[in-house]
């Protein structure tokens, strides 16, 4: 096991942690988590260190760290340099042991006869006959394909190098793995991959991560740093979450009360000091005083408090695309999408890498014209567009406070200042240039920038790929009160479900409504990859093509979507398989007289009249909680509450706001149950 006792840790001057003690056994999944800087990548740092690997040298200044001497460590870097080595190969490198003595077995000239035997033994027991088809499985759970298993590294954008970085540090037989940030640029199905390969891994893993669903899916345990202090948590992120919630409230009870004593002994020690009679007693209480172990009030710490301002101006549709074949040089990528964008959509794309979720971005926002059909955008449309491409063009040399001024006009520095603010832009980093700013801050520019001029469309393509965990939660908060449309690429699941009302598939050249949710589209994700490893390429991608029907329908069962079938209108991705469908189930009904059809449907209304009722009182309930959460998210908006004066003030409103996001979560649940009673109930009258 790893243990740490009584850990101290100094860099740059500053103190990263103090008496830090925990164990960790093999076996744990251990999420890091902590705001940035506050030392997450010391700790890795310090533990590659302690191993005798690393780049970077972190001495202790205190305590100690013990870790078993046949240990041996993996950890993910964050760059890759270019190199002419091909692909399979520099992934298989990460087995050292393999790749040395496979390097052994293929230049023989200066090993002996008895070294060949000792060598194919130890080849046959590290089951190195295998190891190149676990490297191809886990280059193809990471998105690369085998015609690109021969190219060279330095062919690869920065992107996927840090895919082969990922797939090099799986391929090692460590006993500890260091993974920071393995999701940064990973689509989701690779993701979803991942969870799996970590899941089933033996050793310990440590991870850093901002991405919530995955922690979930993946660590029993969690890390905290936080105040120079390093707290081991047990469960997931979500159990994390609630029990520090717990923690931070009884350490405000005990700060408050420790306050108060303080305050009394203050008050005792300034009047009593000077008297003789009472001199004694004042001592005491200075050195009561002086044992007094220093509290730290609870932190409402997310510095970050944006919000989507109203649009001003909105028409439906603010975009479509009719019939449209989308593509590169006269070749088609995607044919026949149907989409359309009212200031109602809430909008998430779903696919596997390279299926064509970039380029239907691109096609919405007008970069990449249609090769046929029709692409139609709205006289009120104002698109907030945020990609990768955004935040590379920001001025380098410009400071956020320049680049709000040339959007801004006429508004006061203190107006720009405080809407800075709440992107955590404080201090000096407002007058500082950009070209100086993290992944991270670039991207909370770059949204700062997009919320100021009052989109009524926002389309994001993966937003969070740089975002913190507590800017990724105010950027989902953000975007359930945003009043216009929203289309959505992203591997946050948390984001995706808390965001998005529908779902769109692109795959196979197709886009369809995905008739599920994010979990399901994992399952999907999981039978693609069965079908796929089950065959050869060609049947397989037949098979995909006819298969992808048991989870993305066109046709609706609903009495509501058969009657609009019937009459002729269309579904809202346009599909004319939809309306046959429709129809055909129409005309293999009995024909009742008119009489028969008001008794049954009188009958239907009768029975189902309980639910309904219930369905109706439940979003009523909802209405009106989010009524209160939305005054309470104006009344948070108010940048004075985060003053220290303030906290109490603070706190109470959080506090309300938990309660409420609780009641809303119940009876989400419920409507959900009531409706799928319902669905279930109208079904059996079909």
């Amino acid at each position: 096991m790893i243990e740490f006792k009584d850990v101290g840790v100094r860099r740059d001057g500053r103190e990263l942690f103090a008496g830090a003690s925990f164990q960790l056994h093999p076996g744990h999944k251990v999420g890091l988590t902590g705001n940035n800087g506050t030392g997450k990548s010391t700790l890795f740092a310090l533990l590659l260190t302690q191993m005798g690997k690393g780049d970077t040298e972190v001495t202790l200044d205190r305590g100690e760290v013990s870790i078993p001497d046949s240990w041996h460590v993996a950890h993910m870097a964050q760059e890759v340099g270019a190199s002419a080595q091909t692909a399979i190969d520099y992934v298989l490198s990460g087995d050292e042991q393999w790749y040395e003595i496979n390097a052994a077995l293929n230049d023989l000239s200066s090993v002996s006869d008895e070294q060949i035997g000792v060598l194919h033994q130890q080849f046959d027991e590290i089951d190195g006959y295998r190891t190149p088809t676990k490297a191809a499985q886990i280059m193809a759970g990471l998105g690369f394909n085998t015609s690109q298993h021969e190219l060279p590294v330095e062919g690869f954008s920065g992107g996927w190098r840090m895919r082969l970085n990922l797939a090099k540090t799986l391929m090692s037989r460590a006993d500890l793995m260091l993974l920071d940030e393995p999701t940064n640029h990973l689509d989701l199905d690779a993701i979803l991959w991942l969870e799996t390969w970590i899941n089933a891994y033996t050793g310990l893993v440590i991870v850093i991560s901002h991405d919530q669903a995955f922690l979930d899916a993946t660590v029993g345990h969690i890390l905290h740093v936080e105040q120079q202090k390093i707290t081991l948590y047990t469960g997931n992120y979500q159990q994390f979450i609630r029990t520090r919630h717990e923690r931070m409230a009884q350490q405000q009870q005990a700060f408050e009360k420790q306050q108060a004593t303080k305050a009394h002994l203050d008050d005792f020690i300034r009047r009593f000091r000077a008297k003789a009679s009472k001199a004694k007693q004042a001592q005491s209480r200075i050195k009561q005083l002086e044992r007094m172990a220093e509290l730290s009030p609870m932190m409402a710490d997310n510095p970050f408090s944006f919000r989507f301002y109203e649009p001003a101006n909105m028409s439906s549709p603010l975009i479509e695309l009719t019939q449209a074949d989308i593509g590169y040089s006269d070749t088609p990528l995607l044919h026949n999408a149907n989409v359309q964008v009212t200031p109602d959509t809430r909008l998430g794309l779903l696919g596997m890498n390279g299926a064509g979720k970039s380029t239907l971005i691109k096609a919405l926002v007008g970069e990449l014209g249609v090769l046929s059909g029709t692409y139609r955008a709205s006289d009120t449309l104002k698109l907030g567009y945020f990609n990768q491409h955004q935040m590379d063009v920001l001025d380098a040399a410009a400071t956020p406070l320049q680049m709000m001024r040339r959007l801004a006009g006429k508004t006061s520095d203190a107006e720009l200042r405080s809407f800075l603010g709440s992107f955590d832009f404080r201090g000096d980093r407002i007058d500082t240039p950009s070209e100086l700013f993290s992944g991270g801050e670039r991207a909370r520019l770059t949204l700062a920038l997009i919320v100021w001029q009052r989109p009524n469309v926002l389309v994001l393509d993966e937003p969070t790929n740089h975002l913190d965990l507590q800017m990724r939660q105010a950027l989902t908060i953000a975007l359930q009160g945003f009043q216009g449309a929203v289309v959505l690429v992203s591997h946050d699941r948390e984001l995706i479900a808390n965001v998005c009302d529908e779902l769109f598939l692109v795959h196979d050249g197709q886009i369809d409504e995905f008739e599920g949710d994010i979990s399901d589209y994992g399952k999907w994700l999981a039978e693609k990859r069965k079908q796929e490893n089950a065959q050869d390429k060609t049947a397989s991608k037949k098979k995909n093509k006819k298969d992808s029907k048991k989870f993305v329908s066109r046709e609706t069962t609903n009495a509501k979507s058969v009657h609009q079938a019937a009459s002729g209108s269309e579904t809202k991705s346009g599909s004319a398989s939809s309306s046959t469908a429709a129809h055909k189930k129409v005309s293999t009904q009995p024909t009742l007289s008119k009489e028969e059809q008001r008794k049954l449907a009188a009958e239907q209304r009768k029975l189902t009249a309980p639910v309904r009722r219930d369905i109706e009182n439940t979003e009523k309930t909802l209405a009106k909680i989010n009524e209160k959460l939305n005054a309470l998210e104006d009344k948070l908006a108010d940048t004075s509450l985060y003053e220290e004066s303030r906290k109490a003030d603070l706190m109470v409103l959080l506090n309300e706001q938990t309660a409420l996001q609780q009641q809303h979560s119940d009876n989400e649940e419920q409507l959900l149950q009531s409706m799928t009673t319902l669905e279930e109930m109208e079904a059996n009258f079909e």
